[in-house]
């Protein structure tokens, strides 16, 4: 396939890292929050808040077996949850995105749309249970990955050098 898949926690740099790999390769990027909200017609918090979590992760499901049988040499910035899809290791190589939970919250407040980051989180708005939800998903996202890539102090050009070069590798 090709394919990079970025995962880990919301607000770790996702959508900034892959816009930045495809500047400097020849990967085309999608987004999974992107693709599920053009489905949907309707932003992720919307979709949340009138169907719930479940009927989005049903979403995610129905996404990555679309991914797996058409998406080729591509880079795939997914939600925060979207690792748990089963079929992940068939549609490409598994990168995680690393950073304590504080530097990511860190990272979302100090970024110039900070307000608009936050409110288009849902499962952000109570930072107590987002740290719980955080410490739960990361040792799931640890033994998922491929390639784990700490983002903590590093420009977003330093990580998609990284990226590029240890996917070079395998």
């Amino acid at each position: 396939m090709n394919n990079i898949i970025l995962i880990g926690f919301m607000g770790v740099g996702k959508g900034s890292v892959a816009r930045e790999v495809i500047k400097n390769s020849n990967y085309m990027a999608i987004d999974t929050d992107d693709l599920i909200e053009s489905m949907e017609n309707k932003k992720i918090k919307e979709i949340f808040t009138d169907n719930g979590e479940q009927y989005f992760r049903g979403l995610e499901k129905d996404l990555s077996a679309w991914l797996e049988l058409n998406v080729k040499n591509t880079l795939i910035s997914t939600g925060g949850g979207f690792y748990k899809q089963k079929n992940l290791k068939k549609i490409g190589t598994v990168v995680l995105l690393d950073a304590p939970f504080d530097r990511i919250i860190k990272r979302i407040k100090n970024h110039p749309n900070a307000i608009r980051k936050l409110k288009k989180r849902p499962l952000l708005q109570d930072l107590e249970e987002a740290k719980k939800l955080y410490d739960l998903r990361r040792p799931e996202y640890l033994a998922l990955a491929d390639i784990v890539i700490d983002v903590t102090k590093k420009t977003i050009e330093e990580c998609s050098r990284e990226l590029l070069k240890k996917v070079k590798k395998i």
